[in-house]
């Protein structure tokens, strides 16, 4: 099968509406106005085909990009139309050029999106209990994917050159 061309569209007032039901059909959560309002001031951190909605996080002394969504209805899945939404962020990132790590919360039984995640380098690095209210299981992984080492003291090393070092 031959992939046709496939082109991220802008969100706008005019298409809002087609993201909410998108989401309500992809996925187990909801999401209230003030989502929707931020998605609109997100310029190219929110983008339309399946939907991929993304946020610029500072806590934890960093720059991190939060994928807040990214999904495809059912019949669309397997096409490249995820690949090209994480190709998006990913393009995204590296020409701000200022950016941690990106990151983004799977329900812990969600193994099709986790696996995903990982083939474009992300991690589990976290596991965070009773972080969905209203779905089951409750709990999210936390997946990441360092753009750069975190500088501590003027250590640039990662954690797992820290474990090799102390064997």
């Amino acid at each position: 099968m031959t992939r046709s061309k496939i082109e991220l569209g802008d969100v706008t007032p005019h298409n809002i509406k087609q993201l909410k039901r998108l989401n309500q059909v992809v996925f187990p959560v909801s999401y209230n106005d003030k989502f929707y309002k931020d998605v609109l001031e997100a310029g190219e951190l929110a983008k339309l085909v399946g939907a991929v909605c993304c946020r610029i996080d500072t806590s934890e002394n960093s720059r991190r990009l939060y994928i807040m969504t990214l999904g495809c209805l059912y019949p669309y899945r397997r096409l490249g139309i995820g690949s090209k939404m994480v190709e998006h962020v990913l393009k995204y990132v590296h020409s701000d050029g200022n950016f941690d790590s990106i990151f983004l919360h799977v329900q812990v039984n969600n193994e099709g999106a986790i696996d995903f995640y990982k083939k474009f380098g992300f991690e589990i690095v976290d596991t965070k209990e009773h972080y969905y209210k209203r779905i089951e299981p409750a709990d999210a992984h936390v997946l990441q994917k360092t753009l750069r080492p975190k500088i501590t003291n003027g250590d640039t090393k990662t954690g797992e050159e820290k474990k090799d070092n102390e064997k």
